[in-house]
């Protein structure tokens, strides 16, 4: 089911068909428990395409953490398949960096012990990806505290040492789950800005779920507009703007228009912004 669209918009209920990218085809997700079950995701149909920035945007409960661990291979679904490039999704997948709402670091290892994990478990070369590592570290202001424990940082903090743990291996996809929450208005823009390149210049598939409607429409190709709980598809959006974005984008009439399109299939501003 998709809205109709608004003057200069676009609305599109799928992405162009093919092997390569994420192909999600009746998936739907209902978790067990003593009280009876308990429906998380309806059936959901759409693909996202090799190279994309997609971005997904619902409220709360309405299942967006669920989607993104069962893509990941971290969550069986309990109706259709996920498919890779072509491959079912049975099991979590290698070629993945996953960056969660909180930020999991090991307690007992270093900020950059922490991010050089991917490396250690994938038994990369260490001293090349290190060199990787301290550079996503001071991307993201965290220069001079890579030998800190994660209890001797903010949450914010932690949250930045994730992203760069996720990123540190070069991955062809990024899950995201809400990866910029705990930071201040102005590193969130900083990455956001960062991502938005990353993504452009590597060609990265990403998968972005957040609260943010103004956030989903700056960095996206294409937004997916989720239900209340149980999840489902109310619309996708193509995004009007051209890929690469300054932050002025924001007081362009299309943005303004779709971000006001988006929040329109909800019932209060202040529940996604």
């Amino acid at each position: 089911m998709v809205s109709q669209p608004g003057a200069h918009l676009r609305v599109v209920s799928d992405g162009a068909a093919g092997a390569s990218g994420i192909r999600i085809s009746g998936v739907s997700k209902t978790y067990r428990t003593r009280d009876g079950d308990v429906p998380s995701l309806k059936p959901l149909d759409f693909h996202i395409n090799d190279g994309e920035f997609f971005v997904v945007v619902g409220p709360s409960g309405c299942g967006k953490s669920t989607l993104l661990k069962m893509i990941s291979g971290l969550l069986p679904p309990s109706s259709g398949e996920i498919l890779v490039d072509g491959k079912q999704v049975t099991e979590p997948h290698g070629n993945v960096g996953i960056v969660f709402q909180n930020a999991l670091l090991l307690p007992w290892r270093t900020v950059l012990a922490n991010v050089m994990l991917p490396i250690d478990m994938k038994r990369l070369p260490r001293a090349q990806y290190r060199q990787r590592a301290m550079e996503l570290l001071k991307l993201v202001g965290l220069e001079g505290f890579e030998k800190k424990l994660p209890w001797q940082l903010s949450g914010g903090m932690q949250q930045r040492a994730s992203i760069c743990r996720a990123l540190v291996h070069d991955p062809r996809i990024m899950l995201m789950d809400e990866p910029f929450g705990a930071l201040d208005a102005m590193t969130r823009e900083r990455m956001n800005m960062e991502l938005q390149r990353i993504q452009r210049e590597t060609g990265k598939t990403i998968l972005l779920i957040t609260h943010s409607i103004p956030e989903a429409v700056f960095l996206a190709d294409r937004v997916l507009v989720m239900t209340e709980r149980p999840g489902s598809i109310a619309a996708i959006y193509d995004v009007p703007l051209g890929r690469e974005r300054s932050l002025d984008v924001m007081a362009d009439p299309a943005f303004t228009q779709l971000v006001q399109q988006i929040r329109k299939h909800f019932f209060t501003q202040s529940a996604l912004d």
